[in-house]
């Protein structure tokens, strides 16, 4: 019999056995998500309080779904912060909501971790009934099936808009510039050359190749960023210690240096399909710098490895400009007060026609030649 329970903890799991449900996606892996928790990032007054689905037959684990309950919505990059004002102004409780993510990252991934579709309809069934003790149920960046699934069960579906470079066997860099409109090609080479003119030199660092100092000066970067920015951030050295150290093969630090001393710094995670740019930061201002650390290193990266796909995370109209293409986003939603459900499903309808728009113009403006404008 299948039977599903809660946990608060992914130490409660056998990393073997979660990964063979979660598959190769980098940040479903037992060590990323556990490594949140081990050092703080998730838990405690955080916001964000582990309370992972999980199926078993017998002692078998046959299924999973990472979910939280959250205190707050930051951290989650599809807005719903205008959802908690409507309750609150109504004397409702928006919080706590529950929250199938990977936590503070846009990307897309599978949340009904199992191999048969029954399972993953008990998970979510279950998930259903966890949230009517809460305001709401929410799935960030699912599947298709997972988002079919979802829709069948009585949840809404929210379009977003993110910003993915394809990969369309591009030789090297130069081929890939030889595909943009003649005024793109240049802006880019100057930024590039502005780069290089200023004496900055790039490491891309993998695996072993990260050291105790680079992640020391990434952290301190990382920080700094959200501070200019008028935020906390979420993350910590020794989150970024712990990924480095048990799962460094599916990271690239990119290190700017002059001088031979680093002065800014982008962490991205990898696997053999997919590029995901995370989190960058800097010491010094220089033109074009955040342009080559955040997007042209990565690029060259993925065309030297055959990566199929560089996620470039949310928002960001200027990456349209380096290659990259507009891409819908989806995510499911379930509110418990009917009242309000009905609102936000009318208030879905009407933002969908607007993100359908969006994209249209977004495409107008990329950087290929209009002969072969993707």
């Amino acid at each position: 019999m299948l039977q599903i329970g809660t946990i608060d903890s992914l130490s409660s799991v056998e990393p073997e056995a979660w990964n063979a449900l979660a598959g190769t996606h980098p940040m479903l892996q037992h060590a990323f998500l556990h490594a949140m928790e081990q050092t703080g990032c998730v838990g405690g007054d955080t916001g964000w309080t582990p309370c992972h689905l999980i199926a078993r037959e017998g002692t078998r684990l046959v299924g999973a779904m990472p979910l939280y309950a959250k205190g707050h919505s930051y951290g989650e990059y599809v807005f719903d912060w205008a959802w908690a004002d409507a309750y609150q102004r109504h004397g409702l409780s928006y919080y706590p909501k529950l929250l199938s993510a990977i936590p503070f990252s846009p990307v897309g991934a599978p949340k009904l971790l199992a191999t048969d579709a029954t399972t993953q309809q008990a998970l979510l069934e279950a998930a259903l009934a966890s949230a009517r003790d809460c305001s709401s149920l929410h799935i960030l960046f699912p599947t298709a099936d997972e988002r079919a699934l979802a829709s069948r069960l009585g949840m809404m579906v929210r379009r977003g808009v993110q910003f993915h470079w394809h990969n369309r066997g591009y030789a090297d860099f130069d081929g890939f510039l030889a595909t943009f409109s003649h005024d793109k090609r240049k802006k880019v080479r100057q930024e590039r050359r502005k780069v290089s003119e200023a004496g900055i030199r790039f490491a891309r660092r993998t695996g072993a190749d990260i050291r105790d100092e680079d992640w020391q000066f990434f952290n301190r970067c990382y920080r700094t960023t959200y501070r200019a920015h008028h935020s906390s951030p979420y993350l910590n050295l020794d989150f970024f210690r712990t990924i480095g150290e048990q799962m460094g093969d599916n990271l690239l630090l990119v290190v700017a240096e002059r001088d031979g001393a680093p002065i800014a710094t982008a962490l991205n995670i990898f696997d053999q399909h997919t590029l995901y740019g995370r989190y960058w930061g800097t010491t010094e201002f220089h033109s074009g710098l955040h342009f080559e650390t955040c997007y042209y290193q990565g690029l060259e990266f993925c065309i030297e490895r055959g990566i199929q796909v560089f996620e470039g995370g949310a928002q960001g109209e200027h990456k349209l400009a380096r290659g990259f293409d507009p891409v819908e986003t989806r995510s499911a939603h379930w509110l418990a007060h009917p009242q309000f459900a009905d609102a936000v499903e009318r208030f879905l309808e009407r933002e969908g026609t607007g993100i359908e728009q969006y994209i249209d113009e977004l495409r107008e403006h990329q950087a290929y030649r209009a002969d072969i404008a993707p």
